[in-house]
């Protein structure tokens, strides 16, 4: 077992693996922002832990970073990635010797992930993360409506949903695609839809029959 002494050590070498393990994520660096973040993150493990609790630990770690990725290319509701952001934080918690050096290591990975957005700003982004709802610029060039125009001329008509709804997506109405939210309700891709109001850009849709 190594030693780490100075309880804002952790902060740095949690900031750093978490740091570069989500941009790998968000941007395609062929692996080495993953070897480099995977290094950080076994360092403060090994700093602390006995060989198997080491293990169970970066395991539980991995797992979040997992349930993260589930959601960028299945889900795309940001479920899963904040239970995986909460497991990546418990585990770095426990794993340090006193609650000063754990609130250290937390910090670390929150910072860390808000960092890697940065990444955004310089390197191409994966296309995993291309389904997300809101997220992607909605531009006319991209088949959607300008966020500027008043929507009004929809309410009452029908369409079907592009996206799966927990609770904003995507819908589409006489060939055309808008972002809209089911005021509560969850909906699947496919489902019929009506939009019941319009409040400037906001559109509030329901499943046809309920």
């Amino acid at each position: 077992m190594l030693s780490l002494d100075l309880s804002w050590v952790a902060f740095i070498i949690t900031g750093l693996g978490t740091l570069f393990l989500l941009g790998e994520l968000l941007v395609n660096m062929k692996g080495i922002f993953a070897i480099v973040g995977t290094g950080f993150i076994t360092l403060y493990f090994m700093a602390y832990l006995e060989p198997g609790m080491f293990f169970l630990m970066l395991s539980l770690y991995i797992l979040g970073i997992i349930l993260i990725i589930i959601d960028g290319k299945v889900l795309n509701d940001g479920t899963l990635s904040v239970i995986g952001m909460v497991c990546m934080l418990l585990t770095v918690g426990f794993s340090a010797p006193s609650w000063v050096t754990g609130a250290y290591g937390a910090m670390g990975v929150l910072i860390g992930a808000g960092g890697s957005l940065l990444f955004l700003k310089v390197f191409p982004k994966r296309k995993m993360w291309g389904k997300i709802a809101l997220v992607d610029r909605l531009t006319s060039e991209a088949g959607y409506n300008s966020i500027n125009e008043s929507y009004h001329y929809l309410i009452g008509k029908e369409g079907v949903t592009l996206t799966p709804f927990r609770p904003v997506g995507t819908i589409q109405v006489e060939g055309k695609e808008y972002s809209a939210i089911s005021n509560g309700q969850w909906l699947e891709k496919n489902d019929k839809i009506v939009v019941d109001k319009v409040d400037g850009t906001r559109i509030l849709v329901r499943k046809i029959g309920d």
